[in-house]
């Protein structure tokens, strides 16, 4: 993303790389090469880059300079050269009200761009429409964006409670919801470690949930074979459950769930429920092995 790659350049020269003075100042061992110097800009796009995530995750009320310093872990004078850098790309936006940082203009256009590429919600929304109308529920699918999970549809069944855990666009970190969980519980173990670890700080103002209560909920998805996630939104009496979508490769990319209130999840229709979900997924993932093998020309 070039666009990215400038935000980073403004920001390099005035970001300190502690790595590459320790690459300059030490002495090279006989018969071992130094290390490599990362690419140059490197540090300073992982940087822009996760301050845009969360950005992202805060979007419908905004973040403050404090708050994006304390969730990156970032120094305030560089969060603020790099947000600056970030404006003047458009990717991000101030409020001249709140001061708060929302995402700007160009990751819209971005958006309308990258989705000519990435049709899951057309493909996920058939499924999506038939689990609505066969549980009553509301029935979401979530996507995998890198740490986190992002709503991207949702579709409300004929029941008159709703139990919306999710609004469209709303990010999350993996984990923190039946169909993040899902994902979360799909993925390697070092990449769940690594995604708990990264995410920790971030997990408490989801129903006080901790790295060890994660890891507790991720090993208990594995041994159920789908995510069962009481408390919605830190709620109790409202119960959802989610199975992962594998893309062609294998890899839990996305995922369908079912949020109710608790006692329309329990005993045989909770099981009928995940039956369903299962059998909608399989579907999705047929679907996805066609446009795979249709977007190779095989």
């Amino acid at each position: 993303m070039w666009t990215l790659y400038n935000a980073a350049r403004r920001t390099e020269a005035s970001i300190e790389r502690p790595e590459s003075k320790r690459i300059q100042m030490g002495s090279r061992r006989t018969g071992s090469p130094p290390p490599a110097a990362p690419p140059a800009g490197t540090q300073s796009i992982q940087r822009a880059s996760q301050l845009l995530r969360e950005v992202a995750a805060g979007n419908r009320a905004g973040l403050r300079l404090v708050d994006l310093a304390e969730r990156s872990g970032l120094e305030k004078p560089t969060v603020h050269r790099i947000l600056q850098s970030l404006i003047a790309e458009r990717l991000l936006m101030q409020s001249p009200r709140t001061r708060r940082y929302h995402l700007g203009q160009a990751v819209f256009e971005f958006g309308l761009a990258a989705s000519q590429h990435f049709n899951l919600p057309d493909l996920c929304r058939p499924s999506l429409t038939r689990i609505a109308e066969r549980t009553q529920d509301t029935a979401f699918l979530i996507l995998r964006s890198g740490p986190d999970g992002v709503c991207v549809e949702r579709i409300d069944g004929a029941f008159p409670i709703k139990v919306y855990s999710f609004n469209v666009s709303d990010r999350r970190p993996l984990g923190s919801g039946a169909g993040s969980l899902a994902i979360l519980s799909a993925l390697p173990a070092d990449e769940v470690e690594r995604i708990v670890e990264d995410n920790g700080a971030r997990l408490k103002p989801y129903g006080g949930l901790t790295k060890e209560k994660l890891r507790s909920r991720v090993a208990r998805t594995r041994e159920l074979g789908y995510a069962h996630y009481e408390g919605v939104a830190g709620l109790e009496g409202y119960t959802a459950v989610g199975v992962a979508i594998r893309s062609a490769g294998g890899d839990a990319i996305a995922s369908l769930s079912v949020s109710a209130i608790s006692s329309r999840l329990t005993g045989p229709r909770l099981l009928q429920v995940v039956s369903l979900l299962r059998s909608e997924a399989a579907a999705v993932e047929k679907l996805l092995n066609g446009a795979d093998a249709s977007g190779r020309g095989d």
